[in-house]
């Protein structure tokens, strides 16, 4: 017998080599009609799986949030049989379970369209009708390289190739149609129901190096049930409305160009919300005590090298060698640059904390597959800072910027803020006592906020732990923003120093800071968050003065000379259009305040407002309108 404990505490005597579905079983009928997949000794698996003794085993329901990614992953299992029952010769390359939902990529002579969509999606649900089960089986290298041989599948010979060695081969099978897999999977086909839907088309290299095959890659979203997924396309239908780049063309932003992939071109309006960003953070970090720079944007080789970016960063940096044999890289970040700026001169404990920002372009190569708008991009600015202070000093450091970002995100609307912690990466500097002072201090920070926090394994940057900032917008999504980084690593690979009140030069610890993070990033986020209809103070227009008829010029142009004399920032509509045609246009562009001139404005010294997304008016004094907007424009707390 095999003796196995349960959830309660509670053990089990079972036969040898029972499985999770002979313990559901044993338990009662109910249990083993509901039960889709099991934990055992905390690692999710198949029902089918034989257990091991003295194991601990939790039965997972189809209704457990754990089994929503198996949902997923048995429906991209579906997915592959349905294009290939429907377009036979079709090859198989990958197909995970994904946030929100699945893909599967195929190479196809001909690529898939989104009219092929409404037939796959038919066919799966055929697929899942029957509850055809799924079953695991062990195969030698042989026999599987042999199989996917005959079968013409070159991406499953690459994927059984990087099985490493030692490491079962396993085959899961639904009915004739079979997949190279880890697994585990649900019962059967029936268990992945029926919320889910093929929702886009796209092209991905394999293994994403574009030196490869051009794959075609279906993405599905799928849900435990159908409320969740009505729920789900209803925010993509809301996200779609909102997507900065229409918006961004609408409001006429900024634009892409490919001739400078991944870098935006802003248009006047966009460069004057873009240059608010920076004046309202400007504004807080210098009531917080930071002093700005500005560092060089390419920079030596050997800077990179005593940074450990040219060892552990290079596949992410833009290189140039120059006539005289010089190997330089644009900076993909401004840390090394500010330790330069600290190394300038001796620097007493009485100095410190030294708080050093700058609003730094940066930049990183990013796929072309993987670049979206101002959203994913190759180079951007940075509200980058960096704090040098003594150990003392760190936990009390790293509470001002958790209490200063958090502050900001208000400012913006953003209420709902997560924080994850991620801790030390397999590829990574510095010694492990470094690494867990580090992340000592920042948990410790996070405790005394009393902040809820999740810990992310494994996925703090090379040179030290972090915190990353998740805000949630208008429609439920999270964007990661900001971040804080402790540093012991850095400073000691540049020989930084400060005198201590002993005397004797000590090394700082060294804390990376950004608040908005990317501006570009924000910018977007900002812009779907409102969905285009930014408030007064961050609007690059904040009011258009439009005549009704000619007669009312002159007195909009004194209207808006008043206006911007106050301040504001303001055009003029004076075209011989229709005012309905006006209001139309300065609509689509988001303007919050239009305000109308006709002969009764003029004659009386009047204005008639009208906010965005209403048709009511009011008419009031000039001076009252301009005491109004200027009240409502100031930024939050007031500053310029």
């Amino acid at each position: 017998m095999i003796h196995i404990r349960l959830p309660d505490g509670a053990t089990r005597a079972l036969d040898p080599a029972s499985t999770a579905a002979d313990l559901a079983a044993s338990i009662s009928p109910s249990l083993a009609k509901r039960t889709v997949a099991a934990v055992v000794d905390g690692k999710v698996s198949d029902l089918s799986a034989p257990l091991p003794d003295g194991a601990a085993v939790e039965l997972m329901s189809r209704d457990d949030p754990r089994a929503l990614e198996l949902i997923r992953h048995d429906l991209a299992h579906v997915l592959a049989e349905a294009v290939q029952a429907l377009w036979p010769g079709t090859k198989t390359a990958i197909g995970p379970a994904i946030e929100h939902g699945f893909y599967y990529d195929f190479e196809r002579d001909t690529p898939f369209t989104p009219e092929d969509l409404p037939v796959i999606e038919k066919k799966m649900r055929q697929i899942i009708a029957t509850k055809t089960p799924f079953t695991c089986e062990e195969w030698s290298r042989e026999e599987a390289r042999q199989h996917f041989e005959a079968a013409g599948e070159p991406y499953k010979l690459a994927l059984l190739d990087a099985i490493p060695e030692g490491e079962a081969v396993k085959i899961y099978r639904q009915g004739d149609w079979l997949d190279l897999c880890r697994g585990p999977h649900m019962r059967s086909t029936g268990d992945a129901g029926s919320a889910f839907k093929l929702t886009r088309v796209a092209g991905a290299y394999w293994r994403g190096d574009s030196n490869n095959q051009m794959l075609s890659r279906i993405y599905g979203v799928a849900f435990a049930d159908k409320a969740a997924l009505d729920a789900h396309m209803t925010m993509m239908a809301e996200a779609e409305k909102r997507d900065h780049r229409r918006l961004g063309r609408e409001m006429n932003l900024f634009h892409f160009e490919e001739v400078a992939p991944g870098s935006v071109f802003w248009h006047p309006k966009g460069w004057r919300l873009f240059q608010t960003l920076i004046g309202y953070m400007r504004d807080r970090q210098e009531e917080a005590g930071y002093v700005e720079v500005n560092s060089p944007d390419i920079m030596d080789r050997a800077l990179w090298e005593t940074s450990g970016h040219w060892q552990n960063y290079r596949q992410n940096m833009f290189l140039a060698k120059t006539e005289d044999d010089r190997d330089y890289a644009l900076k993909p970040m401004n840390c090394p640059g500010h330790m330069l700026i600290y190394g300038q001169g001796t620097k007493s404990y009485r100095d410190l904390p030294l708080k050093i920002a700058e609003f730094g372009k940066v930049h990183r190569y990013e796929p072309s597959g993987a670049l979206h708008g101002l959203l994913r991009v190759r180079s951007f600015t940075q509200d980058d800072a960096h704090i040098y202070c003594t150990p003392e000093q760190l936990t009390e450091e790293c509470l001002k910027v958790n209490d200063l970002v958090l502050s900001i995100y208000r400012d913006f609307g953003f209420e709902d803020v997560r924080i994850k912690l991620s801790t030390r990466p397999e590829n990574r500097i510095g010694s492990d006592e470094s690494w867990d002072r580090s992340e000592d201090a920042l948990r410790r920070a996070l405790d005394q906020a009393g902040h809820p926090y999740t810990i992310f394994e494994g996925e703090g940057a090379f040179y030290g732990p972090k915190l990353e900032y998740v805000l949630r917008d208008a429609i439920g999504r999270d964007w990661q923003c900001g971040t804080l980084q402790v540093d012991f690593n850095l400073p000691e690979r540049f020989g930084t120093t400060y005198v201590a009140p002993s005397g004797d030069k000590l090394v700082p610890v060294m804390l990376h800071r950004a608040l908005f993070g990317s501006l570009e990033r924000f910018t977007g986020i900002l812009i779907e968050h409102h969905a285009g209809h930014l408030p007064l103070w961050l609007a690059p227009v904040q009011a258009v003065v439009a005549t009704v008829t000619g007669a009312a010029d002159d007195w909009a142009n004194e209207v808006a000379g008043a206006l911007k004399a106050a301040g504001l920032k303001i055009e003029t509509d004076l075209r011989n259009e229709k005012i309905g045609y006006k209001v139309r246009e300065h609509a689509l562009q988001k303007i919050p305040v239009q305000i109308a001139l006709g002969g009764r404005e003029a004659e009386e010294r009047t204005v008639t407002i009208r906010r965005h997304g209403t048709d009511k008016t009011q008419t009031v004094s000039l001076d009252e309108a301009v005491q109004a907007l200027v009240a409502e424009a100031q930024p939050p707390g007031g500053r310029r």
